[in-house]
């Protein structure tokens, strides 16, 4: 017959504890997996709102440049036009049209002014009358007086005085005389609610931003904007996140934002070479919300599943507990005698090979008692039946109480008589248990009132390392014991025959 194995052997053994393994691992996979496409999923949403932002700085960056491009022809335009000589010579209308481009210039985004060397307006877009006003103590005016090769300059955010610009930024280039002197400015004003109308056509979140802003840090443009928001012209060159933007140029990043420390996504671009800065922040509570409400439903449904199994492997394990404990139950009363409690004849037979098969293996001795009540038939015909079974009882006791090592087994052997299994146990020592278990029965009490006292008479089977014997001949030999002990006149101990 094949052997089992270990791991059937500890299934066996212990079902509960496989039982209770398995669910906690598939528990922990459950766990895990849901763990992991949450994960996944966050990442995705993350990417997504991303490229959403990426997109919506390209669009914005795209349409800065358009217009940058729009005024920078204008300018152009206007510098050529100053460097013709037959200018005065144009009628007013005329020179106007010429001066200011209408197909570039756009009056509702801002307009186009012609400054001269003393940076007084002689040129208006909105006027063919020029507006009065001296621009000569601006920066960008002086910043184009000292350098000749600044090219297009976009200046700073500030507060039109002429109009009802309000808030622009301008964009001007410096106009030379023929040797190369400085002869005065060509500057056009955008206004930054035109970057606002702008910004409100896209739908970002209540609570994220668009911005503009200039490479020094001030804010030129913000959608949506709040009464506790910084107003236009407000400075961020001092705040972390603005250090970071300016010095990665592009990009996307998250961070703790600077004004109420709350998590914040940052996407970001500088348009082209100019000194202008996209960018858009979106709060992360805002877009997680939607996969928030997700994982957290997904979270007690995986919760009550995980409860519901383990709940469900409780009852199995309970189940399997009360299974098992009616096994052992069943085998205990399979391998019991009935009436003394001891091990049966088939519990007997199986020590038997398990202890010859251990004897041989290990070379140790192996020692049998066979233990006879005497004169039992006749007891029991005095006695009755109910007298018989209780001194079967009582010898039964006396004998288990003898024995105190736990590999020893004491059986009944069939009718009155008991055998006494003795693992590693020579003629010595199992002539002394055997002496101790005769003698403890004869000191039980007289039974009933005849006054007569139980004894037994007790024979020795021993095999001894590297004899030629078998168990069959240890159990004739204990068994032949047994008949001299009864011949010689009973209530003794006889050892095998020399």
């Amino acid at each position: 017959m094949p052997s089992r194995s270990p791991r059937f052997a500890l299934y066996r053994s212990h079902p509960e504890l496989i039982l209770n393994l398995g669910s906690c691992l598939a528990v922990l996979a459950i766990v895990a997996i849901v763990s992991y496409l949450l994960a996944r999923e966050r990442d995705s949403v993350e990417l997504s709102t991303i490229r959403s932002s990426n997109n919506i700085v390209q669009l914005i960056e795209s349409d800065i440049l358009r217009n940058v491009e729009l005024y920078d022809q204008s300018l152009q335009g206007l510098i050529w036009a100053v460097g013709r000589k037959e200018l005065a010579e144009i009628p007013g209308p005329l020179r106007q049209r010429l001066l200011f481009n209408e197909a570039f210039v756009d009056r509702k985004r801002g307009d186009v002014l012609w400054l001269d060397q003393q940076g007084n307006v002689v040129g208006d877009s909105s006027s063919s009358v020029p507006r009065k006003a001296n621009f000569g103590n601006t920066g960008v005016f002086k910043a184009h007086q000292r350098n000749a090769n600044l090219g297009l300059l976009v200046g700073p955010p500030f507060k039109a005085t002429l109009g009802d610009l309000d808030w622009c930024i301008s964009f001007s280039r410096r106009i030379s005389g023929p040797d190369g002197e400085f002869a005065g400015l060509a500057a056009g004003a955008l206004r930054l609610s035109y970057f606002s109308e702008l910004f409100q056509r896209l739908d970002i979140g209540d609570d994220s931003s668009i911005n503009l802003l200039n490479s020094d840090g001030q804010l030129l443009a913000r959608q949506p904007s709040r009464p506790q928001d910084p107003l236009i012209g407000s400075s961020y060159a001092e705040r972390p996140n603005f250090k970071r933007i300016l010095s990665e140029q592009s990009g996307n990043f998250t961070a703790r934002s600077g004004s109420n420390d709350s998590l914040r996504m940052y996407t970001f671009a500088r348009v082209a070479q100019l000194p202008l800065i996209v960018l858009v922040v979106h709060s992360t509570e805002e877009v997680f919300q939607s996969w928030r409400r997700t994982a957290v439903l997904v979270s007690v449904a995986t919760g009550v599943l995980c409860v519901g199994i383990l709940w469900l492997t409780l009852l199995l394990g309970r189940e399997l507990r009360r299974r098992q404990e009616a096994e052992q139950g069943l085998a205990t009363l399979a391998a019991t005698d009935s009436l003394t409690g001891l091990a049966n004849r088939r519990r007997l037979d199986q020590v038997l090979r398990q202890e010859w098969a251990r004897a041989q293996r290990n070379h140790k001795p192996l020692a049998v008692l066979m233990v006879d009540v005497d004169h039992f038939k006749a007891f029991n015909q005095r006695h009755g039946h109910a007298g018989g079974d209780h001194a079967l009882r009582e010898v039964a006791k006396t004998i288990e109480a003898c024995i105190r090592r736990p590999a020893d087994l004491a059986a009944r052997y069939g009718g009155e008589e008991f055998q006494v299994v003795l693992p590693e146990t020579d003629l010595a020592g199992a002539q002394l248990l055997a002496e101790r278990i005769r003698s403890s029965v004869e000191a039980l009490a007289a039974f009933a009132d005849d006054g007569r006292a139980v004894t037994v008479s007790i024979g020795i089977g021993l095999y001894e390392a590297g004899t030629q014997q078998d168990l069959a001949r240890v159990l004739s030999a204990a068994d032949e014991a047994l008949y001299r002990a009864k011949a010689k006149g009973r209530n003794r101990v006889e050892g095998p025959a020399p």
